[in-house]
This record gives C-alpha cells, sequence and structure tokens, in this order.
C-alpha cells in the first residue's frame, strides 16, 4: 500500500496534508479526494457564496498524483 497526501489549496492558502492515508488502488485515492472535495465544497456554501476556486493536490512519497478543482462561477442572468 502506498501513502497519499491530500493538499487543500484555496484563496487562503495551502493546508498541507502532513499524515496522509494508505490505498492500493488509484481508483480508491480518486474517490477518497472527491469526498474531500465535496465536503470542502458543502462547507464552502455555509459562508456568503462568492466566485472562488479550490484544488486538492494528492501527492505521495515521489511527488504528486493527481489535482481536483472545485470552481464557484457566479454569472448574474438578470439586474434586480
Amino acid at each position: 500500500m502506498t501513502r497519499y497526501y491530500f493538499d487543500i489549496i484555496d484563496k487562503e492558502g495551502r493546508a498541507i496534508d502532513e499524515e496522509g492515508l494508505e490505498f492500493s488502488t488509484l481508483e480508491q485515492v480518486e474517490r477518497e479526494a472527491a469526498q474531500a472535495m465535496a465536503n470542502a465544497a458543502a462547507d464552502s456554501f455555509g459562508r456568503p457564496v462568492k466566485p472562488s476556486e479550490a484544488s486538492i493536490v494528492v501527492r505521495d512519497d515521489a511527488g504528486p498524483v493527481m489535482r481536483l478543482r472545485f470552481t464557484v462561477d457566479i454569472e448574474r442572468l438578470r439586474k434586480q
């Protein structure tokens, strides 16, 4: 099994995962990263919604493995 680290990057900066989790396949890593991104996105909607972007960079001891991005893009279609 390989240990993977899930670093979160947003406008506030970078939160480094020092502990990581062990997985045997990249599919498991991808599922975990997607769930972590979904949780982070849900948390962001508890605050006033503003255009923003966040990402999770997954790395192992050899370096980056994958990146997931979440973007909130607000386009007003009508003025009130």
